[in-house]
């Protein structure tokens, strides 16, 4: 058995797990230091986009399905 594959995939895991740490401990140190109201204003505007959004493509398909003649009805 080739070692090369063994020693390449074990290097590649600890440089990802390494990676990994020190992104979640730098996105974790720039949370706690924005201002708390901004981060909730931010969120709330994401989250009234993605409902208009949702909204949008509910009734896009709405629409496009009636004018397929699909039968919507319930049973």
């Amino acid at each position: 058995m080739e070692w090369t594959p063994i020693v390449f995939g074990a290097f590649k895991a600890l440089v990802l797990g390494v990676g990994m740490y020190f992104a979640v401990k730098w996105h974790y140190v720039q949370a706690a230091t924005k201002e708390r109201r901004a981060a909730l204003r931010m969120g709330g505007m994401l989250a009234a986009v993605f409902l208009i959004f949702l909204l949008l493509v509910g009734i896009i398909a709405y629409v496009l399905s009636t004018m397929l003649g699909l039968d919507l009805n319930l049973p």
